[in-house]
């Protein structure tokens, strides 16, 4: 009947607990058992899915004990558990009369409603039963009521009734780590500073409040007031992870990039090494043009989360940045492996042919690119750069009129057209398209002198631009 490998010296009382229910079932025993050893069985039969078991024992016990409401808790629980629902709560009414103030039952009553989809009854039962506690238990109560909120979608009740659990309990742990998460969930910010600026007052060595100020501050891009509150964060926990990643990101949005990987290293040495954190660090080293130390970091975050394509896409960046076109391309194949429908990716490979001088190659990568995402600009200005470069100058005007079908009229595309035509000699034609790409995008006009800076050296293209620059001014 019991499992073998159960520990004796734990189980064993209870192993003989159940004989002697047995016999007192069977109308053998000559002695009873007192209640806490029926709750004993009951809870064993509950807890081994055996509901009508655990119920049979729960009436057992009543005949012993009428008015135990422990028993008629645990009754209500198997109901509950069974979707018994109604007679679930006949067995918590009956248990009022005999403790009308339980926390439990109250808690009960309140999962009942919720699995009846019951919202407003719930959240009813809860205010107004939250009256009849205090302490802890009142808090227990309001923590469920903000879940019922919740539920419920009304978010703004939700951190409403935390700033009532952090009102009678500062250090409430649960409702501290909530409250941060929606403070920003419902732009109550500003509140938050107000709230958590209270609490380091009061209570200065609060490291969670001390947390959320930093994290208020931080959604409100009061970054340097943030970086003060996380500093102090973890002068009283050396150990607090999160104001660690969450200070670090507050200097990089500073672009204070040593000061970031300062505190990254910390969080290292601290907590288990992860991709995220990795990631960061290569961040930072590549905004401080080390991009060798950058792929170092991108190299061990990719270890962590080999399946992160965005990270072989960074080594990839990295790359090309110091025109190592062909490891460029390498970390680019293995992002887009990981993710083909990247049109980015084709891109980054296509830009990276170029500069190798294959282009053929690079034409097929932006022609995936323009499949992949038809609707982005930027791929056909991919394509049709790479088609100008080429020296096919008809096909590059072709797909200008494909790519305005699928993005509409484009500053950039007349600069490409004008190019393109000035190439094949109809000079005339493309000062039309050069005049109308200056008065849609005057500022992309480097688009077009970019291409080819001989272009420069026609006082027709120089006076045209020079007139729209003065009608600018």
């Amino acid at each position: 009947m019991f499992d073998d490998d159960l520990n004796d010296e734990e189980w064993g009382p209870l192993d003989e607990t159940l004989r002697r229910y047995e016999e007192v079932k069977k109308g053998e025993s000559t002695s009873i058992l007192d209640e806490e050893e029926f709750e004993r069985v009951i809870e064993y039969y509950f807890q081994n899915s055996n509901e009508e078991q655990a119920l049979l024992a729960c009436e057992i016990a009543r005949t012993y004990y009428p008015f135990s409401a422990s028993v008629l808790l645990l009754k209500a629980e198997i109901l509950t558990q069974a979707q018994k629902y109604g007679q679930a709560q006949i067995a918590l009414d009956e248990m009022d009369q005999y403790d009308g103030v339980n926390l439990d039952a109250v808690l009960l009553r309140s999962d009942i409603l919720l699995a009846q989809f019951k919202y407003d009854q719930a959240a009813l039962l809860l205010e107004t039963r939250a009256e009849d506690f205090s302490g802890k238990e009142k808090t227990e109560i309001l923590l469920e009521l903000s879940d019922v909120y919740d539920e419920s979608e009304e978010f703004d009740a939700v951190f409403d009734t935390l700033k009532r659990v952090i009102k009678i309990e500062k250090r409430n742990e649960e409702a501290l780590q909530k409250i941060c998460f929606w403070a920003e969930f419902t732009q109550r910010l500003d509140e938050s500073v107000t709230i958590h600026t209270q609490l380091t007052d009061e209570d200065p060595y609060n490291a969670l409040a001390w947390f959320n100020l930093g994290a208020a501050y931080q959604g409100l891009k009061m970054y340097e007031k943030s970086i003060d509150a996380y500093e102090y964060c973890v002068a009283i926990d050396e150990k607090f992870e999160f104001a660690y990643r969450n200070m670090a990101d507050a200097y990089m949005r500073l672009k204070w990039y040593e000061k970031a990987l300062d505190v990254l290293e910390k969080h290292i040495e601290i907590a288990k090494p992860e991709d995220v954190i990795f990631e960061a660090m290569g961040y930072c080293w590549e905004k401080r043009k080390d991009f060798r130390r950058a792929r170092q970091f991108y190299r061990q975050a990719s270890q962590l989360s080999p399946q992160d394509d965005g990270i072989f896409y960074k080594i990839g960046e990295t790359y090309a940045r110091e025109k190592q076109w062909e490891k460029a391309v390498k970390s680019f194949s293995v992002a887009l492996h990981l993710n083909k429908d990247n049109a980015s990716y084709c891109m980054a490979i296509g830009n990276c042919l170029m500069e190798m001088d294959v282009k053929s190659e690079a034409l097929v990568c932006y022609l995936n690119a323009v499949r992949l995402k038809p609707g982005n600009k930027s791929t056909w200005v991919a394509l049709i750069r790479g088609l100008y470069l080429t020296g096919y100058f008809e096909e590059a005007i072709m797909q200008l009129a494909v790519a305005r079908e699928h993005c509409g009229d484009k500053g950039d595309f007349y600069y490409y057209h004008a190019a393109a035509l000035l190439d094949m000699g109809k000079a005339k034609e493309a000062m039309l398209q050069l005049e109308k790409g200056l008065k849609m995008s005057p500022t992309r006009v480097k688009t077009f002198t970019d291409l080819n800076p001989e272009f420069l050296r026609r006082s027709t293209v120089v006076e045209l631009i020079a007139k729209y620059k003065k009608s600018k001014k």
